[in-house]
């Protein structure tokens, strides 16, 4: 085969992103939950949370600093993230069809110890793949080019046979760079018809 590794991010791929529906949930108007939105999960902080050098409280601190008007909605928001990140229901049907033609399936996801904690369910799928690399565990995150380099040598991948998948177009230029095949999933529809046509060749 061709391709004999198939690398799955999770966030946007393997899960659905709540976060706009999350931050509606607390009654904020929608400019309100855009600006939430600009001061966390697009702030260069909310990244630091997924490399999980710094501390919580001290990246909730950035988030606060950046954006004072919002202190009270910011912090109100980040005791508990429950739906931030909500399951795929196509999750292990997807997986389970890719693991029936012989490749093997791994995970490569900028992710927290925060959304595991407060969104237990979000990965059910886990027993179903073969293994993977977190970002908060590792303490590397995308689209930095060693992150990509870890999974390479934690599982002894020739990344010319991978093929990495990924909802974030600037996440695929460095494994690009490295040689993976790489698809940008704008919809998990979408990038399965792409892994399918990729697998058949």
């Amino acid at each position: 085969m061709k391709i004999d590794t198939v690398i799955f991010d999770i966030g946007g791929v393997l899960s659905v992103l709540g976060r706009m529906k999350f931050f509606r949930s607390f009654g904020y108007s929608e400019e309100v939950c855009r600006e939430i939105m600009q001061a966390t999960v697009l702030s260069r902080w909310w990244r630091e949370l997924d490399r999980a050098v710094m501390p919580v409280p001290e990246i909730i601190d950035h988030f606060v600093a950046e954006n004072p008007a919002l202190e009270k909605e910011i912090r109100h928001i980040m005791e508990d993230i429950r739906g931030i990140v909500v399951p795929s229901e196509d999750a292990v049907r997807w997986i389970r069809k890719v693991k029936g033609t012989g490749r093997k399936v791994l995970y490569l996801s900028n992710w927290s110890q925060k959304v595991t904690d407060d969104c237990p369910g979000v990965l059910y799928f886990m027993p179903e793949m073969d293994g993977g690399v977190f970002s908060y565990e590792c303490h590397l995150i995308k689209p930095e080019e060693p992150i990509y380099r870890e999974i390479l040598a934690r599982y002894n991948l020739d990344p010319e046979r991978c093929v990495f998948i990924d909802d974030t177009e600037v996440n695929l230029e460095a494994p690009r760079r490295l040689g993976f095949h790489t698809i940008h999933c704008v919809s998990p529809e979408q990038a399965e018809r792409d892994l399918d046509a990729l697998l058949a060749e």
